[in-house]
């Protein structure tokens, strides 16, 4: 019963982020120390607001303790936003736990220590910014990777995912401070009332990997909501969507860009079309794409990394 109450929660609070894994063990090592149950009004610094004992040194000693020397995280989570909410909901979940009997610490702390390997052992998709090819070929490229591991894993949609957070950190990007509401691949779209999957001022925004008569009639419900639709999508989507949206009697309504256009442009502008400013554009877009990852979905294997 208590790997199951440990898998549901780490599923349902996202707990299997690097800062999320952080608050766990320290939390967990907090329970070692004082019992339970945890006051968590006393796992707050007075100093600066932030999770008692969190940080790299504290982190990295427990891991220790099972043998791991790699770094989980530089700060060991202890500058996420999302901190303090975890700190406090898992808390709550020991909490909980101490109330109907199963606190083994021992347990729950294995178990984390394995979600720790399974975040190191998750292979990270790769960017290689080569001179030579087109930023084009760039975002192609990753996108071929997320599509060869969906062949692997038949029923994980990582091209579509990736394309949703690829977008989405190519808006945040270019709108600046601005920041944009995300969520994970897999939230439908009708329980949260959205309207795409990124909505900016009157225009939304659907991200798909192929495109559907389901998304053409969300493109219609935008429109008849005063909104404009944007569709983006692979090459060979384009075609599709705008057969859709002719047969729906709208597509001089809809706008429709393919992804790796829609992207491989922004890099361009970031960079202000300067050599020595490209790399540093492909940073800031993939570095804003794993923060996305990390905060709302729960396989840290759809991170990037960009390579030399």
């Amino acid at each position: 019963m208590l790997p199951d109450k440990l898998r549901a929660f780490a599923s349902n609070q996202a707990f299997r982020t690097k800062g999320g894994l952080s608050v766990a063990l320290v939390v967990t090592d907090h329970a070692r120390k004082d019992g339970l149950p945890l006051d968590d009004a006393k796992l707050i610094t007075k100093s600066d607001g932030q999770v008692l004992g969190l940080g790299k040194s504290a982190v990295q000693a427990i891991l220790r303790r099972h043998g791991i020397d790699q770094v989980l995280a530089k700060e060991g989570g202890r500058t996420s936003r999302g901190s303090m909410k975890n700190m406090k909901e898992y808390c709550a979940f020991l909490n909980g736990l101490f109330a109907d009997g199963l606190a083994d610490l021992d347990q729950i702390e294995e178990f984390w220590i394995g979600r720790v390997r399974d975040f190191f052992a998750a292979k990270p998709f790769l960017i290689s910014l080569d001179a030579s090819r087109s930023l084009r070929t760039m975002v192609r490229n990753v996108i071929e990777q997320a599509d060869a591991r969906q062949r692997e894993s038949p029923g994980v949609q990582y091209a579509g995912a990736m394309m949703q957070h690829l977008v989405g950190a190519k808006l945040d990007c270019a709108l600046g401070n601005r920041e944009l509401v995300h969520y994970s691949f897999s939230t439908a779209d009708a329980p949260t009332s959205r309207a795409a999957d990124f909505l900016i001022e009157d225009v939304a925004i659907h991200v798909t990997n192929a495109p559907s008569e389901s998304m053409i009639r969300d493109c219609q419900s935008n429109i008849d909501a005063g909104l404009r639709a944007v569709v983006v999508t692979r090459k060979g989507g384009v075609a599709v969507a705008e057969g859709l949206a002719a047969n729906a009697g709208i597509a001089d309504r809809i706008d429709i860009f393919e992804i790796e256009q829609f992207i491989a442009l922004n890099l361009y502008e970031l960079s202000s079309f300067a050599r020595e400013r490209r790399r540093d554009a492909v940073n800031e877009v993939v570095t804003r794409y794993n923060e996305i990852v990390d905060q709302v979905e729960t396989d840290p294997s759809l991170r990037i990394d960009l390579r030399p």
